[in-house]
């Protein structure tokens, strides 16, 4: 779900770079000002309105679906799932700004139709702990 132009703040990891550490490999890569941007493209969770779809792996996302062609594209669907556990399709994607956007209703335009996601954490069973924690 990842790739080299995802820093662990960006994939929701940043609780595995050592604070006190003063020097590693890469330190010096974190603080550049492109890579601590508000707005870089942060991993997140993605539920279609509908459980039973499927989103396709690679899919476009969009704020709005109604602008015109070419639309502005605010991230890309990484992996997309049928669960079992969960009863319903889940999905993970890097989404402009992601965690700021807990809750809201983005957009996958596909070729039969416009498919609307609502972007979550990347947990998606059990999320509260319950089991880890019952």
């Amino acid at each position: 779900d990842t790739d080299g132009t995802v820093t662990p703040n960006d994939a929701g990891l940043d609780w595995a770079v050592g604070k006190k550490k003063t020097d590693f490999v890469g330190i010096r890569g974190l603080t550049r000002p492109d890579l601590v941007a508000k707005g870089r493209k942060q991993l997140v969770g993605l539920k279609t309105r509908d459980p039973k779809v499927v989103l396709e792996e690679g899919a476009q996302i969009v704020e709005d679906p109604k602008q015109a062609i070419p639309m502005k594209m605010i991230g890309h669907v990484s992996s997309s799932y049928w669960s079992e556990n969960c009863g319903r399709s889940i999905a993970l994607a890097l989404v402009a700004g992601g965690r700021d956007r807990m809750g809201e209703t983005l957009y996958v335009p596909m070729p039969n139709g416009v498919i609307e996601v609502e972007v979550t954490g990347m947990v998606f069973f059990d999320e509260t702990g319950g089991r880890l924690n019952g």
